[in-house]
């Protein structure tokens, strides 16, 4: 099957946008920290959004329908798990009272490291799939190959699903950020300083180097983004898990967006109520796809059909019963 990897002008447009966006955005935009207001934050997500459904209208013209499809799935699935993310944002900045100048500092370091991370996870899992196929058997009358892998990636999916469906944004509310793992390791190679400087992350007191909880805070950041990639990128495997390429290119978009959609939804995110419900749907939905493929082949189209169903179905249903405690 043709992949990106043999499509270098393909992945030379992606180099070229990401590094460009990154550049503007760091070196010339946001030079200086401020604010985001939701005016701007809404124009950075208009834009990447767009960046998005173009390099995806670049991957149809030069791959077809198919390839087009998994970058679709995979770019929703990774966006909608990504607004949940966001309310753990929203807490850790709370409790460490960071303020909205900061903030836009803390998340696009945040993005960097999530791009090495995600790079990590996803080309490592794609090679070991490879080698977690067990030999041709007959199920059912079927001879099928099964991938342990995956399937144990399906059932951890769907109990991701089940928990989901019996959560909600509150239980997390009363965390004490300061004993999570990230700050634990912070404070364990650093000593950290009791204030903030400004938006440097780290400080010079008395003569002596200290970490600053705003780097606290980036580390907590990042180890949250860690322990969601367990959900996301076992999640998008199901979708194209021979191609690396389209899941990396689709998980970045989707990620360098997330920026400005938490500084557009911060404010909102009470009209998002019902989404944990849309993603246990979600999440279930495609762990069963991942334990019954060797058996039953659901195509991308089916697959991003129901993604987008219930993702529109779930906002569509928060929007009419917010919840506003």
């Amino acid at each position: 099957m043709d992949s990106l990897i043999n499509h270098p002008v393909i992945l030379a447009v992606f180099s070229i946008l990401i590094i460009g966006m990154l550049i503007l955005d760091l070196g010339v935009l946001n030079k200086k920290s401020h604010a985001i207001t939701s005016k701007e934050a809404a124009y950075w997500s208009i834009l990447w959004i767009s960046l998005s459904m173009g390099f995806s209208a670049i991957i149809y013209h030069y791959l077809g329908f198919e390839k087009f499809s998994q970058f679709q799935g995979a770019y929703w699935i990774e966006k909608a798990l990504s607004v949940d993310n966001l309310f753990v944002f929203i807490l850790v900045f709370g409790y460490f009272n960071v303020s909205k100048e900061l903030q836009h500092k803390v998340l696009f370091w945040g993005v960097l490291g999530a791009l090495f991370f995600r790079a990590i996870f996803i080309f490592s899992g794609v090679w070991i799939l490879n080698y977690t196929y067990l030999p041709e058997m007959e199920l059912f009358g079927k001879t099928v190959t099964i991938n342990y892998l995956l399937t144990l990636f399906g059932i951890i999916l769907i109990i991701a699903g089940v928990k989901s469906w019996f959560s909600t944004n509150s239980d997390d509310g009363d965390q004490d950020f300061s004993k999570s793992p990230g700050a634990r390791l912070v404070h364990r190679f650093f000593k950290v300083s009791a204030q903030f400087d400004g938006d440097k992350f780290f400080t010079i007191q008395n003569g002596l180097k200290m970490a600053t909880p705003l780097f606290v805070v980036l580390v907590i950041i990042e180890f949250t983004d860690l322990l969601f990639a367990v959900d996301s990128i076992p999640a998008i495997f199901a979708i194209a898990p021979d191609d690396p390429f389209i899941l990396y290119t689709s998980n970045i978009f989707a990620i360098l967006g997330l920026r400005s959609l938490y500084f557009l939804l911060a404010n909102f995110m009470y009209m998002f109520s019902k989404l944990h419900y849309g993603l246990a749907i979600i999440l279930a939905f495609i762990g069963v796809k991942m334990i019954i493929a060797p058996f039953i082949h659901i195509s991308s189209l089916i697959s991003l059909s129901i993604v987008g169903s219930v993702l529109l179905i779930s906002v569509v249903w928060s929007f009419l019963f917010p919840n506003k405690e």
